[in-house]
């Protein structure tokens, strides 16, 4: 890292995020991922892409990668994402992601990369197992972002030091290559309330495609019988409803419900607490339940209705890589003359 005041960057405004294609979305990545991709498309230019290089970090089943990547693809469009105004593509499409991954990988230092927790936690006691890849995925990440020169990330808790990383590696890039604001410094866009959707069976544990009780969660394919039955077994406690927010201290199953309906409703969780205040769960929970059947049921329908068609997302993500590439591709030669390769 340097100690520069880095130089302002003077282009667009772009937003960039994606979705690994590892598992079935449920309710906590559409509360606090897709519903925002859908508002913000009409923002600002908005790059949501299949992150299907980062997937393959742990082991994949090629013979189901694909299909993965169109269910991915299939869950945006369903939540509203517009191919005609968002661009929406798979990762491994555009293959400036992994190109400028190497340049930056040479820009990087291992004491940034030996600091990313994220690692830690998912290599746990078999650091020297897990692949080259998983450690260096933030610098891809950082490819991932800066390709586009994207200045707007939606990010998570768990996500805000991958992305002062690549602030870093923009920074330190900028420097190294005497091209001041040749990249961005992104900005964070918190997701904001329903970000942190908490598992239907045990409040203190995020909702979660690996939890093995499919009733720890709402899939985006379920159908309106499943989402409501998984509503009203949803975990809570014996007591009603407090008053206020200060009230639902020390019960996580509660708040979490509360959370939900707020963030489906578009309410805050003070005027869910108002409307129900002293009431019980016998009560509240098929209020819940009809509230997530209204906003779900149609997701998955559209989803199933797309899954069947898989030469429709094939257009979709053909279509966007093609933008993509129009973009990323002129990114890459730039840098390559900045950094003095052959032919740049």
């Amino acid at each position: 890292m340097t100690d520069q005041a880095p130089a302002p960057y003077a282009g667009p405004e772009r937003v960039l995020s994606g979705v690994q294609p590892s598992g079935d979305l449920h309710l906590g990545n559409y509360l606090g991922a897709l519903a925002k991709f859908a508002r913000l498309q009409h923002e600002i230019p908005t790059f949501i892409f299949v992150a299907d290089y980062h997937a393959i970090t742990v082991w994949q089943d090629p013979k189901k990668l694909k299909d993965q990547v169109r269910e991915i693809a299939a869950a945006y469009l369903a939540t509203g994402l517009d191919p005609k105004v968002a661009t929406i593509f798979a990762q491994s499409a555009v293959p400036e992601h992994a190109e400028l991954a190497w340049v930056f990988n040479c820009v990087a230092r291992l004491g940034w990369l030996d600091r990313m927790t994220q690692f830690k936690e998912k290599s746990g006691k078999h650091k020297e197992r897990s692949s080259v890849g998983l450690y260096t995925y933030p610098v891809l990440q950082a490819a991932d972002i800066l390709i586009y020169k994207a200045t707007k990330v939606p990010v998570g808790e768990d996500q805000k030091q991958h992305l002062e990383l690549t602030r870093d590696i923009a920074q330190k890039f900028n420097n190294d290559f005497e091209a001041p604001g040749f990249f961005p410094l992104p900005d964070p866009l918190t997701q904001g309330p329903g970000a942190r959707v908490m598992s239907l069976r045990d409040g203190a544990a995020k909702m979660s495609k690996s939890d093995p009780s499919d009733y720890s969660r709402i899939n985006l394919t379920d159908d309106a019988d499943a989402i409501s039955q998984k509503v009203r077994k949803a975990r809570t406690d014996a007591e009603p409803l407090p008053e206020t927010s200060e009230g639902l201290e020390g019960r996580a199953e509660a708040r979490n419900l509360v959370g939900i309906y707020a963030a489906l409703a578009g309410v805050t969780e003070a005027e869910v607490l108002k409307e129900f205040a002293g009431q019980g769960f016998g009560a509240f929970k098929p209020k819940l339940a009809d509230l997530a059947v209204s906003v779900m049921a149609p997701i998955g329908g559209e989803m199933r209705r797309l899954l069947a068609d898989p030469a429709e997302i094939d257009r979709v993500l053909a279509d966007g890589a093609e933008r993509a590439r129009a973009l990323a591709a002129p990114t890459m030669a730039e840098v390559k003359k900045l950094v003095g390769f052959w032919g740049g």
